[in-house]
């Protein structure tokens, strides 16, 4: 006991070693890009799952996506041009044909299931671009060529927007996703080790959950499945939630079953992808409508779900109010950690969340085109109130290539707060929510041993990737630091590797709940009516400022 006493809490507590294991992957990821970027290695970047049609098989390959910006009025011609000179495993030509020409974009591979995939999302052009495919791919996946339709000349006018060329099956994964299973597993067993616990007994329950998350991913990324926004979290949950409901959650898989460490180790590496330099993008407007409509939201959301419906669960109601006024699961989960929430509560305001995600996604682009809202109002609207940055983006597609701009920097910008709301939620819960009124307020000392750590983390990793990464990767490689970091750090890395984290802990959250509890939440349908009112209050707030902030003030900030 003597010995134990003195070990420090650095390295005995899971809080801690939270945040180690997010800052030594951001320094490993650090390290990795600036070899890259010195050409002393290849890029390496940790494997996302791909998306298949009809053969789950297609999941274990990468597909290689280029995307071609087209910023002002494009010819064919030109276009062809612009794909060429990107190289994406494809060769585009201008054919002529009888009464005109045709553009035809072909894959440059030769193998069986090498085919690309096009997509265009172009406006303003004297006509339409649109192709068919030629020798489709038996699986779903693309084509062999893509053929548009008969056009005059090479110089028409076919717009400006976004070309994106997919080469399909560009290489198998299998060897790197098993070099990222075992990167995680020995990273967290030094961890588990070092406060006193059985390394092996959870080595084998890591890899049963982690097989678990790759079956959640490979649900996730059916094209269908996709489309309609049933993210990994869904699958991830509800893959759990049927073992433990069934046959029961079995004791040789519980060691493994770690969430707090998977979220809170996720949350750090979220926080580097939180650059403040992604603020200026689109400046006061983009502000205006983040961070004047979120903390408002939270408050309202807070007094009536507290004051109003007199909800029992506390940290149920700063979950939901989180998750409908910032980014749905990623504040849900950094809330419910600053509030010690329950496993259960966690999984109800998730599992709301996740589902009015996918309704709003699909239904606010036709509403908004419906009504005859312009595409920067509307992408600022979405923008603000669809509860997941990936969601945003897809609905923001949906109505343009400036609304799809728009609605995926404004939640960038709301995503800035996913730490502040954090640090502040610990602190409130420290201080007022869980203290005795009759015993005196806690001293700096208490709230410190009691505050989660990860928030550290967080905080440290957004502003050493902000203030001291951005700056340096410029300076080394003489280009734009941000976007230099954001290619070869987090886009190829820490962003990966936090959905593996997320999707883990999602698992684990599935795995150690049970609906008798989850019921008990319900409260005769109070969670419900509570994100009902306050998403009600948050689409209409949100849509007075982004018009006072784009449409009134600042009409050309786009």
């Amino acid at each position: 006991m003597a010995n134990e006493k003195k070990r420090n809490p650095l390295i005995t507590e899971e809080d801690w070693w939270t945040a180690w294991f997010g800052l030594i992957i951001l320094l490993v990821a650090t390290v990795l890009g600036i070899l890259t970027f010195s050409d002393s290695i290849s890029a390496k970047n940790v494997p996302n799952l791909g998306k298949w049609m009809s053969s789950p098989v297609d999941v274990f390959y990468h597909a290689e996506k280029t995307k071609i910006g087209l910023d002002e009025a494009t010819t064919l011609a030109e276009l062809v041009d612009r794909i060429n000179a990107k190289g994406p495993k494809a060769t585009a030509r201008i054919v002529p044909v009888d009464g005109g020409v045709r553009l035809r974009v072909a894959s440059s591979r030769t193998g069986d299931g090498e085919t690309i995939s096009l997509r265009t999302l172009l406006a303003g052009g004297e006509r339409a671009l649109e192709f068919t495919k030629e020798k489709p791919d038996s699986s779903g996946m693309g084509a062999r060529a893509y053929v548009s339709q008969i056009f005059p000349s090479a110089n028409v006018d076919i717009g400006k927007g976004k070309v994106t060329v997919t080469a399909e099956r560009s290489r198998l994964i299998v060897l790197p996703l098993l070099v990222t299973l075992i990167s995680i597993m020995l990273l967290t067993s030094i961890g588990v080790w070092s406060m006193g616990q059985n390394v092996g007994r959870y080595a084998l329950a890591f890899l049963a959950i982690f097989i678990l998350a790759i079956i959640s991913f490979a649900f996730a990324n059916q094209h269908i499945i996709k489309a309609y926004g049933l993210s990994y979290a869904a699958w991830a949950l509800a893959i759990g939630l049927l073992i433990s409901n069934t046959i029961g959650t079995p004791e040789w898989l519980k060691p493994g079953a770690r969430t707090e460490m998977y979220i809170k180790t996720g949350l750090v590496l979220l926080g580097a992808e939180i650059l403040f330099g992604k603020i200026l993008s689109i400046g006061i407007p983009g502000l205006m409508v983040a961070w004047l409509v979120t903390p408002t939201v939270i408050i309202f959301m807070w007094f009536f779900g507290t004051r109003v419906l007199k909800m029992v669960s506390k940290p149920l109601v700063i979950i939901i109010a989180a998750a409908t006024s910032v980014c749905g699961v990623s504040a849900a989960i950094a809330v419910a950690a600053a509030s010690r929430a329950k496993k259960e509560e966690l999984t109800l305001g998730v599992g709301m969340t996740l589902i009015f995600t996918v309704l709003m996604m699909i239904f606010m682009p036709m509403f908004i085109h419906a009504v005859g809202i312009g595409e920067v109002l509307g992408g600022a609207w979405m923008g603000g109130t669809i509860d997941s940055t990936g969601a945003v983006v897809a609905a923001g597609a949906f109505l343009g290539p400036q609304a799809e701009t728009v609605a995926a920097v404004v939640k960038m910008i709301q995503n800035v707060l996913i730490g502040v709301v954090a640090f502040f939620v610990a602190v409130f819960w420290i201080t007022l929510v869980e203290r005795d009124p009759n015993t005196p307020r806690p001293g700096l000392m208490q709230i410190w041993v009691r505050f989660p750590k990860f928030i550290v983390g967080f905080v440290a990793a957004s502003i050493l990737f902000s203030f001291v990464l951005v700056p340096l990767f410029a300076s080394l490689f003489q280009g734009d630091g941000l976007k230099l970091v954001e290619s070869g750090v987090i886009k190829a890395v820490t962003n990966p590797l936090r959905g593996w984290f997320f999707c883990l802990a999602f698992v684990s959250i599935g795995l150690e709940s049970n609906f008798k509890e989850l019921a008990k939440q319900m409260e005769g349908g109070k969670p419900l009516l509570l994100y009902a009112v306050g998403q009600s209050f948050n689409l209409i707030l949100t849509l007075a400022v982004a018009w006072l902030a784009f449409v009134l003030l600042f009409p050309n900030a786009v």
